[in-house]
């Protein structure tokens, strides 16, 4: 088994999850950072991350660090970590393609005694059942005797500058005991906050799936919550505030659920679920009410503009924000793109304006192609859909600005009062 300070380190995937991990490795061992993109690798080691989690400063303190788009540098890497993306297809099940690929480049280059480390989310099993076959077919080597694997689920925050890599305690598990203390020792180099050692790969995928698997049903909850709500005709917010003097009553609020985990991981444990034989109808029943809340949004926004005698023919809506979450430009799986299609299909035209996305990257994955500055009173209704800083600086006042007299305004995100706005979940 390798000691940790003979680890040359490759880290496979520069996203929100591989770029910081590199930067944190690069600062105590030799470590390769690698990415299929180029054009990010050039910006990366101009001092850029698009991301924005991380700064030139932090970047150039990795001094260990190389940053590359040629997959023959990780040749020298005797510990592989991938970190590449593993969303869903249109049918909702696990979609490991870039996966499969990264275990190809890295059993293509794994030498005896080597270590691959999966930081990406899979369902329980994903690694033993997927990854070492591959592993084991091109590097010609057997698992266990010839190399090793490890798992540790990513728990990155995208725009969380308190909940970094550094100070989240990180799950770590390997496929034999030297294996798991070999990963559990690497990442505590990297972690002010500790490990927890979980006793098995399995335990440890399970993990990181049901983390966001309660996220995702606590939200459902207060979405349907709020569906009740407004057929009584009572605010959900007040409900949700009165409840919580309760010292237990968990603080939920309702809203559009996107983003690269919580509306995405739990249809990997659903579907390991399903191929065992079991249907899993909480979770299942949760994914489905947050998945129409674009829809059900939509159609809010067209009721109170034909209450106010805003005829929806000819309309122009304005939709705040098209990232996943507030003040960060993460566009993956953004729940948004469901809202603005669900306007469109009412016959509306939409404008989008959010000053965090990269517009090239909008028009890429949803042609859709942000206003690089939206109008003052043009729209006939505004919808506040991603609770971005620059949005509450603004205020009822300047939002309301943006539409025409009479215009209707939607709070989401709940940034401003319930007076000053003419619907809200």
């Amino acid at each position: 088994m390798l000691n940790v300070q003979d680890a040359r380190i490759g880290v496979v995937g520069l996203g929100y999850v591989g770029l910081p991990l590199a930067v944190a490795f690069g600062r105590h061992l030799p470590t390769v950072g690698f990415d299929l993109d180029a054009r990010r690798v050039e910006q990366l080691v101009a001092g850029y991350d698009s991301t924005r989690e991380v700064d030139a400063d932090e970047l150039a303190s990795a001094a260990q660090l190389r940053l590359t788009a040629q997959a023959a540098a990780l040749s020298a890497c005797n510990v592989f970590v991938l970190a590449v993306p593993t969303p869903v297809d249109r049918h909702k099940r696990p979609d490991l393609t870039a996966l499969r690929a990264a275990c190809v480049l890295a059993g293509e280059r794994l030498q005896a005694g080597g270590v691959v480390i999966i930081e990406s989310t899979v369902y329980p099993g994903a690694t033993e059942e997927v990854c070492v076959p591959l592993l084991e077919q091109h590097a010609g080597l057997r698992l266990n005797q010839d190399f090793f694997v490890g798992y540790s689920p990513e728990r990155i925050n995208p725009g969380d500058p308190e909940h970094r890599l550094e100070t989240i305690v990180k799950v770590t598990a390997g496929s034999t005991p030297a294996a798991a203390d070999f990963v559990d020792a690497l990442y505590r180099l990297v972690t002010r906050a500790g490990t927890h050692k979980a006793g098995s790969i399995r335990v440890a995928e399970a993990a990181k799936v049901i983390e966001n698997t309660q996220r995702d049903l606590n939200i459902a909850l207060v979405n349907e919550l709020a569906l009740i709500c407004n057929r009584l005709e009572i605010d959900t917010m007040e409900v949700l505030e009165a409840a919580a003097t309760k010292w237990n009553f968990l603080p939920f609020r309702p809203g559009l659920v996107g983003g690269h985990c919580v509306g995405v991981d739990p249809y990997y444990l659903t579907y390991k679920a399903q191929e065992l034989g079991h249907h899993p109808e909480v979770i299942l029943a949760g994914r489905r009410i947050n998945d129409t809340m674009g829809r059900y949004i939509a159609t809010q926004v067209c009721r109170l503009m034909s209450r106010a005698h805003l005829p929806l023919c000819d309309a122009r809506v304005l939709v705040l924000g098209l990232a996943f979450k507030e003040n960060c430009p993460d566009l993956r799986n953004s729940a948004v793109v469901d809202l603005i299609r669900a306007l469109q299909e009412w016959g509306v035209a939409v404008d989008v304006y959010d000053p965090w996305v990269d517009p090239h990257e909008a028009q890429r994955e949803y042609a859709i192609r942000p206003v690089s500055e939206p109008a003052a009173a043009c729209y006939d209704a505004t919808v506040v859909a991603v609770a971005h800083a620059e949005f509450v600086q603004l205020g009822a006042t300047g939002i309301r600005a943006l539409g025409k007299a009479g215009g209707v305004l939607y709070d989401v995100k709940h940034i401003l009062p319930r007076s000053a706005v003419d619907g809200r979940l």
